[in-house]
């Protein structure tokens, strides 16, 4: 491990809607991931992290406060994200660090920074109520997006740029910068010399957009994966008897009827840009790595690499995420230490984005006995192989697509999705990695399922987290209307004092 005299800086670096599945170094044979793969090779890798709540908002608020969604009210990506709430940034910021973010977090709500110093972009979406979804059962896809969400499904492939490569060439601009200033050498000229650095510890969080849709890649990603092969979902004839009532709301939401995602050459494009797109995080990343070392600070730098969720990308005929299924809730999570400690080790037990809070404060000196109540808890047990104790993972979504509260809970091989008031779903992983065979209801499984839906039972209350949900969004609605009419914004704004950069004074 590090050097204990000296508080370790961390880098975080983050992709949004990034499938493990489709990285090198979870086995992936044609995805191009050299920087990952060395970072994983060299570090520790989770071979079975989930998000907690598989959409971004939630997920990254539940990343931060180390908290259940359903324990901190951020249940949609419009659910305010409350101010009152610790998260790892001010724990990290009372402890003497740095805390700055690069990039995207999807906080929503008029604080725009929950513990971090300052951000060096804003953030890509609205950070109001905009995005407030009805919750009353329709066969529409829903209110955020004009058009179906499918249709960036079907309609993928080479662009000159977009504006998702804007936000993530800015995201990674921003954070070399910051990075380069935080250099060990001194830098100016013999005429104007520079200022000592910060001597505080940091911790760097880059959050890019990309892979997430529209998948739009530039010529040279595109060509990266010519004559490659390219996997395209194996579907069955009998596709809609597998679906679950939550699977037939998703699609409902997504607007997947609207399109034929069963078109072989449309399913090609979606894959081949999709792996362009995991391309080009993966170079950032590079980027990332060899700044501290050209700067002299990977030498006390940790690395952590993640995802907020997965993504569908046509498996069962479904997009986006939202869902339970593996390609939708795992995420890839890799921490690489830089003297190596624990290097090309590979964790098999569940872990949840939930436990990264708890992980970080614990790398950084930071007691439990200093947490306030958190639901997660320190993977460093796991590293080390000290904790031996039962873990039972957990994920939710409540709204923003479905009408009713929904959850997962993974034990040992075993899923099982439970929708309130609906039907329930139980899958042996191991055995069946695709998910189609449900064992919910056989007499077989009826100890295990019953096990696992008393423990969710145990840990969330269906009904009080129904009410909480309509009430939320109730008064949502109302004042993203007043927002409209008073024409008020949260979004964060980014202060560069040009006074003090170069030659000048300041």
């Amino acid at each position: 491990m590090t050097n204990n005299n000296q508080k370790p800086n961390i880098l975080f670096i983050m992709a949004d809607q990034l499938i493990p599945h489709m990285i090198g170094c979870y086995g992936h044979k044609v995805v191009k991931t050299p920087n990952i793969d060395r970072l994983a090779n060299e570090g520790i890798l989770f071979d079975s992290a989930y998000s907690p709540c598989p959409i971004c908002s939630p997920a990254r608020a539940t990343l931060m406060t180390g908290k259940y969604v359903s324990n901190i009210g951020a249940y949609d990506n419009a659910s305010p994200f409350s101010c009152d709430e610790p998260t790892v940034a001010h724990y990290l910021t009372n402890e003497g660090y740095d805390v700055v973010l690069s990039g995207k977090m999807h906080f929503i709500g008029p604080d725009q920074l929950h513990g971090f110093s300052r951000r060096l972009t804003t953030d890509i979406y609205p950070s109001s109520f905009e995005w407030t979804t009805r919750r009353e059962e329709t066969q529409e896809f829903g209110e955020m997006h004009k058009n179906p969400i499918a249709i960036d499904y079907v309609t993928a492939g080479i662009r000159q740029w977009s504006m998702q490569f804007d936000y993530d060439e800015e995201t990674h601009f921003r954070a070399l910068e910051y990075i380069q200033s935080r250099r060990m050498q001194v830098g100016g000229t013999m005429q104007k010399p520079q200022k000592e650095r910060d001597p505080k510890p940091f911790f760097l969080c880059v959050s890019y957009t990309h892979p997430h849709e529209p998948f739009h890649v530039t010529q040279e990603l595109w060509d990266l994966y010519e004559g490659e092969q390219i996997d395209v979902p194996d579907l069955p004839e009998n596709l809609d008897d597998t679906y679950s009532q939550m699977d037939k709301w998703l699609n409902d939401f997504h607007g997947v009827k609207e399109y034929d995602l069963k078109d072989t050459k449309s399913l090609y494009n979606m894959r081949r840009a999709y792996y362009g797109l995991i391309t080009y995080i993966d170079n950032k990343v590079g980027e990332l790595i060899k700044a501290l070392e050209d700067t002299g600070l990977r030498e006390n730098t940790i690395v952590i690499f993640t995802s907020d969720h997965g993504d569908m990308l046509g498996e069962k005929g479904m997009v986006q995420k939202r869902c339970f299924y593996e390609f939708s809730s795992r995420v890839p999570l890799i921490i690489n230490y830089p003297d190596g400690w624990m290097g090309g080790t590979e964790i098999t037990q569940h872990t949840s984005l939930i436990d990264l809070t708890p992980t970080i404060l614990d790398m950084a000196g930071i007691s439990v006995e200093q947490l306030l109540p958190c639901d997660g808890k320190s993977l460093i047990g796991l590293i080390d192989g000290s904790d031996k104790s039962e873990r039972y993972i957990f994920s939710e979504l409540h709204t923003e697509g479905v009408f009713s509260t929904c959850f997962m809970i993974r034990k040992d091989k075993f899923k099982y999705i439970y929708i309130h008031g609906k039907d329930a779903q139980l899958f042996d992983i191991e055995k069946d990695p695709g998910e189609w065979e449900n064992l919910s209801g056989r007499n077989e499984f009826v100890e295990i399922e019953s096990e696992l839906k008393a423990k969710i039972f145990e840990q969330f209350n269906p009904d009080e987290i129904e009410r909480d949900v309509c009430k939320s969004l109730l008064n949502r609605k109302l004042i993203r209307e007043a927002m409209k009419a008073n024409n008020t914004h949260w979004d964060y704004f980014p202060y560069f004092d040009a006074t003090r950069q170069y030659w000048r004074e300041g």
